[in-house]
């Protein structure tokens, strides 16, 4: 339609009823940000006394106290557009503003995402613990500073308790539940990885009820050596969890491979409850807790009087811990060197040294590269080093040995200073079989 001669002049606002109308100027078009931005509604303002009232011309000033509310959280003031009432036009560029305003505002999803941290040490490994004078602050000042160390170590050996505890039940909630709900392994590999942890947490709450359960009102206590007497021989359970390790590490690190175990983990890994640790540092924390208990016996010793009561007690107590966590040491290392020797295979019968079955303990093992680059994995046993081959069957690592085993006697060791590193070592005609010429490893 082409454009009247009046179009360029302004038109007066014609009223019908309680809407105004005003014809829009078809020479400029309009989208909806330039129809919000004159179109925003306005609180009707209510005439006070001594105020002018207002018309449609522009040079017009409206009132300072008039307040407005705008659409969008940009509002543009219009002062060529006339104020005006709520137009079908107007509401529908009102609506397609709001649809725009409240794209850009909300998220895609109902939830805020979790931030995470770009500084290492923002989520802490370690959790916040007070000293036992710092806990109870009426600390009698009748006791002695020896007295008081003692108690802070009592405290320490009970604090220890409680967070074994937590953790314990929190890799039964957060790991072990959950894997075998959703099927990520089978009850045959959970059983495995997880050995006898759960037979773990009662041991243990039963020492922490017994030392809270000695605590005076102070806070201190009197006597902890008895209890310990009692309580150390159920430490004998280590023994099957502590053999079963080297396996269930080898198994989970196998099964980290399947993409389900590794989302599983990493997610845990990254929550919060983790504290960013893997599955395997709470797995492993009963036997760093099981090595502890005489150091801890010892320092309350140290701070114990002989004429106290406690004293004899404290001294068997110590004993008979360093007795349990020795054997149990002893029967790991065996269980390990069982282990590792059922994972070799032989290419020929010559290598299958005599002293290899007869070996019941592994000195070290890890891993070397030859001069071509191979990757040999070396075992040391009492009496015999062997040289291996990592390689995988049916799922399974495995251990091909490499040459013909070294009998120890035909070593030659030699004893680095600390830091000393030497480049280019190798092991020099320890593969020799009859005129074959030797190679380095």
């Amino acid at each position: 339609m082409e454009q009247g001669p009046e179009s360029g002049r302004r038109v007066q606002e014609i009223e019908h009823g309680d809407f105004y109308w005003a014809p829009v100027q078809r020479g400029r078009s309009y989208t909806a940000e330039s129809l919000s931005d004159s179109s925003g509604k306005k609180r009707k303002q209510e005439p006070t006394v001594g105020a002018t009232p207002q018309t449609g011309s522009q040079d017009e000033k409206e009132p300072i106290n008039k307040r407005i509310k705008p659409v969008s959280k940009v509002a543009v003031a219009a002062s060529s557009v006339p104020p005006s009432k709520v137009t079908p036009l107007k509401r529908l560029s009102q609506t397609i503003q709001r649809t725009i305003s409240l794209r850009s505002d909300n998220q895609l999803f109902s939830f805020s995402p979790r931030s995470r941290s770009r500084n290492p040490s923002a989520t802490s490994k370690r959790r916040n613990s007070k000293l036992w004078s710092e806990t109870f602050d009426h600390v009698s000042e009748e006791l002695s500073a020896k007295e008081v160390k003692r108690q802070e170590v009592i405290f320490e050996l009970m604090q220890g308790e409680q967070q074994l505890v937590d953790d314990l039940n929190l890799v039964k909630k957060n790991y072990y539940e959950p894997m075998l709900k959703l099927s990520i392994m089978s009850s045959e590999e959970l059983s495995e990885i997880f050995s006898t942890l759960e037979s773990l947490i009662p041991l243990h709450e039963d020492l922490l009820r017994r030392l809270l359960g000695m605590r005076q009102e102070d806070g201190t206590v009197h006597k902890v050596g008895p209890t310990l007497l009692d309580w150390l021989p159920g430490l004998h359970a280590y023994e099957r969890y502590c053999c079963n390790q080297v396996a269930a590490k080898a198994l989970l690190d196998h099964k980290k491979q399947n993409r389900q175990v590794e989302n599983f983990l990493r997610l845990c890994q990254e929550s919060a409850f983790s504290r960013r640790l893997d599955l395997w540092n709470f797995l492993d924390l009963p036997r760093s807790r099981l090595v502890k208990y005489p150091l801890l016996l010892k320092e309350i010793l140290k701070q114990t009087g002989t004429e106290h009561p406690d004293w004899a007690h404290l001294q068997g107590a110590i004993a008979l811990s360093q007795d349990i966590v020795g054997l149990i040491n002893s029967r790991t290392g065996e269980a390990e060197c069982q282990y590792y020797k059922k994972r070799l295979l032989y290419l020929y019968d010559s290598q299958q040294d005599a002293a290899i079955p007869c070996s019941r303990i592994l000195l070290c093992h890890g891993e070397l590269k030859n001069s071509k680059g191979q990757r040999l994995h070396v075992f040391l046993f009492e009496a015999v080093l062997v040289v291996t081959r990592p390689l995988t069957r049916e799922e399974q690592l495995y251990y091909q040995v490499y040459r013909q085993p070294i009998p120890v006697q035909y070593l030659v060791l030699e004893d680095l200073p600390d830091g000393e590193v030497r480049l280019g070592g190798s092991i020099r005609g320890a593969f020799i079989t009859g005129n074959e010429r030797g190679m380095d490893a």
